[in-house]
């Protein structure tokens, strides 16, 4: 979908969001498995989002989750892949890698391919770094905080991403503002 065919509901939020992350100064990097990039593509259809989008990191296989984001063998063992535990790592990994100081994670099932995990179950976390640009390499110092859900949305393949990455979207306002409501 593109800002052409996006539902007019659908447009507005990401509109809003865009403003919202403006006022802010809020710069988005995604750590993206389940959606596979549609978190960003769906802000990146927003006029201006070259200002509120740093980079993607698409890592769907386990290894590129090791690979790229660092996710640290112990957690893939003792969690399943679809886990707020994951989307946790997956995010700070994200985070050590960008100077953005909003991620977003996503790992979950889209369909009946997870061991033990009922369709539609997406997993998110939400990171806020605290201060600019400070590029924390050791956990311990992380500069940071972290909220995560997990949600189940219905439908096929196609609609749950799609209603996935929406959802992590629209709650970048409500995280941010109870980060702020708690004057980290």
């Amino acid at each position: 979908m593109t800002a052409d065919t996006l539902p007019p509901a659908v447009l507005e939020e990401l509109q809003a969001l865009a403003g919202y992350m403006r006022t802010h100064g809020l710069v988005l990097a995604t750590a993206e498995s389940c959606t596979a990039g549609m978190i960003s593509a769906m802000l990146a259809d927003v006029p201006g989002a070259g200002a509120l989008l740093d980079c993607a990191f698409v890592t769907y296989s386990v290894d590129a989750k090791r690979r790229c984001l660092g996710v640290d063998d112990a957690v893939l063992a003792q969690h399943n892949l679809t886990s707020e535990a994951v989307a946790r790592a997956m995010a700070e990994g994200a985070a050590r890698r960008t100077d953005a100081n909003v991620v977003i994670a996503n790992t979950g099932v889209a369909d009946d391919g997870g061991t033990g995990v009922p369709a539609g179950t997406q997993c998110y976390a939400w990171l806020f770094r605290h201060a600019a640009g400070a590029l924390a390499k050791d956990p311990a110092e992380a500069a940071w905080t972290v909220y995560a859900e997990t949600r189940r949305f219905p439908g096929g393949r196609m609609a749950v991403r799609r209603e996935s990455a929406r959802y992590a979207l629209g709650r970048v306002a409500h995280y941010h503002g109870l980060l702020r409501t708690r004057g980290a």
